[in-house]
């Protein structure tokens, strides 16, 4: 998430402005007003969730929304029920989830729905527990993801303008809005399904590149069948930015004030406060210090929010891993990319958003104590007892297996590996993996990209920048260095033992686009721009697509250009 998520700093005055907020609502604040209905409480599901003053109604009847967010293709599809089932023990009566497009559409209108990518499935799966959904469609959705959750794909075009109004944005939002919206009407709770609401975009008032593009995303929703209760999620600061005409704007929690609050009621009136993402920590990158938080601090933070009726959603609830090249990077210290675990990793001392399960779906000493809080502070729905209150057992942790040791036995140079691959594309000057003609002309998303040019002497190799993010550099076969955002010079010997010409190599690694922020309609991966041997720009190129996905590495295997390691020879 971008640099207005929560730092617990900002929320050490939380309390006094919480008392700022109900003395310019007038609100009741009390005890009976923290209902949190679940599906099976509520008779007539098709209600939906309104908004009523200051109030959320479910089925009618005032509630407050307590939500936890998973992501379903952050998780193994086999492990989804358990990790709702956890999100429903603790209290919560909501799951938030995004979609990502980049996943669901990889290669342009090439759509994948099934298996860990079967949303339709998760959302059925969560009624099925007693759980509300919020979803998050997007196009763009953040989530720490490569691009955002956009496909690369987009990029290819040179004039692109993302998230906005651009027609060669519009036209590609359009075909997956085409495919992804008809695959969730029928699950709104409008049709007795458990969706009660739909998130517009995300966080877009940081954004706000194009008045008319929020406006955009709301009509493409509503017309292909949307009807659920719609909002916006933006910080404070941003909320103008964001807004939209009669749809419910919603914070990233940040800090409350009295000018927040004054803002808020500007343009929407009394209405009910939802923190859709309230986080304890930010994102965790390679390279960096590993971010910390105080549980203490979190639980009196939620503890008081609770107490002043406001709504909010967890994230992350569980975060799960960034599988395969999906993580994306922060524009921090010049860049930063997200590390592969999305949650709590083992031990759960390394913590990572704050989740309340580890990365393997454990509990962690957090999940019992918000437990305990919710427990305290939730009281009967209006048609049951104390005693009726749904308490669903809390499931057991799975066991834990310790694997034996995993020996290769083949392996292949990149080097021996370089005539098998697919033709490489020939060219003038480099061109950037987006760019490529490869996958039927969607050009390569992730992995990495190989680009061979011949030199006929040594000197210093200047990148200028234009090494996005990390090349390797060999002199044929000789390692010479490395380039990337903070080494943009090489020297290049000149070998004696060597005449005519040499082949320079540059392995250029993609570690994730942009998640967020002004430069992602910058963000091509590669050579994105001429490289300088002696200030002199490099030209005649032969480039290789190394993507890395599993197709790309299963086509070796049994291959007459692999070689025995010394363990499948017993050594």
């Amino acid at each position: 998430m971008q640099t207005l998520l929560v730092r617990l700093v900002a929320l050490l005055g939380l309390m006094s402005r919480l008392l700022e907020t109900s003395a310019l609502t007038g609100a009741p604040w009390g005890r009976a007003s923290r209902v949190f209905l679940s599906p099976s409480q509520v008779k007539d599901r098709r209600l939906g969730l309104k908004v009523k003053d200051s109030n959320f109604t479910l089925g009618g009847f005032p509630s407050l929304i307590l939500a936890g967010t998973i992501h379903y293709f952050r998780v193994p599809k086999e492990y989804w029920r358990d990790r709702l089932l956890k999100l429903k023990a603790c209290g919560f009566n909501t799951v938030t989830t995004h979609v990502p497009w980049n996943l669901h559409e990889p290669r342009r209108g090439q759509f994948q729905f099934t298996g860990n990518l079967d949303l339709a499935v998760f959302i059925s799966m969560a009624l099925e527990v007693d759980l509300w959904v919020i979803l998050c469609p997007g196009p763009y959705i953040g989530s720490d993801l490569d691009l955002g959750g956009l496909p690369s794909w987009l990029l290819r075009d040179p004039k692109m303008k993302l998230r906005t109004t651009y027609k060669g944005f519009t036209k590609a939002v359009n075909h997956y809005f085409d495919e992804l919206i008809p695959r969730i009407v029928s699950l709104q709770v409008q049709e007795d399904g458990p969706i009660i609401a739909v998130q517009l975009e995300n966080e877009y008032g940081s954004y706000h590149m194009d008045k008319k593009y929020m406006p955009y995303v709301k009509k493409a929703l509503v017309t292909r069948g949307v009807k659920t209760l719609l909002m916006t999620a933006d910080t404070g600061q941003d909320l103008t930015g964001g807004h939209v005409k009669n749809v419910l704007a919603t914070l990233h929690l940040r800090s409350i004030n009295k000018a927040t609050y004054e803002t808020l009621s500007s343009f929407q009136g009394p209405s009910p406060v939802l923190m859709t993402v309230y986080t304890a920590s930010a994102p965790d990158g390679w390279g960096a210090l590993r971010h910390s938080l105080d549980p203490h601090l979190v639980m009196r933070d939620a503890r008081e929010m609770l107490a002043f009726r406001f709504s909010l959603n967890f994230y992350m609830f569980h975060g799960g891993t960034n599988f395969g090249f999906m993580g994306g990077s922060a524009p921090l210290h010049n860049y930063l990319s997200t590390v592969t675990s999305y949650g709590k990793s083992w031990p759960p001392a390394a913590a990572y958003y704050g989740a309340l399960l580890t990365e393997d779906g454990d509990y962690t000493p957090e999940y019992v104590t918000f437990q305990e809080l919710f427990r305290s502070v939730t009281v009967p729905s209006h048609n049951l007892s104390p005693n009726e209150v749904h308490r669903p057992p809390q499931p057991e942790s799975r066991p834990r297996v310790v694997y034996k040791p995993v020996a290769a036995t083949y392996y292949m140079s990149l080097w021996d590996a370089l005539p098998y691959l697919d033709e490489p594309t020939l060219s003038a000057k480099p061109v950037s993996m987006e760019k490529l003609s490869v996958n039927q002309g969607s050009g390569q998303s992730s992995g990495y990209i190989l680009y061979e040019t011949a030199i006929s002497s040594g000197g210093l190799l200047t990148s200028r920048g234009h090494v996005q993010d990390r090349g390797q550099v060999f002199l044929d076969n000789l390692y010479i260095g490395v380039l990337d955002h903070a080494s943009t010079e090489l020297t290049i010997p000149r070998r004696s033992d060597y005449e005519g010409s040499q082949m320079l190599r540059i392995l250029v690694e993609n570690q994730g686009r942009l998640a967020y922020g002004p430069d992602i309609n910058k963000e091509r991966k590669g050579l994105t721009g001429d490289i300088y041997l002696n200030k002199s720009p490099l030209r005649k190129f032969k480039i290789y697509s190394l993507e890395m996905k599993p197709k790309f590495i299963q086509r070796w295997a049994p291959d007459p250009g692999l070689k025995e390691t010394d363990q499948s020879r017993g050594h």
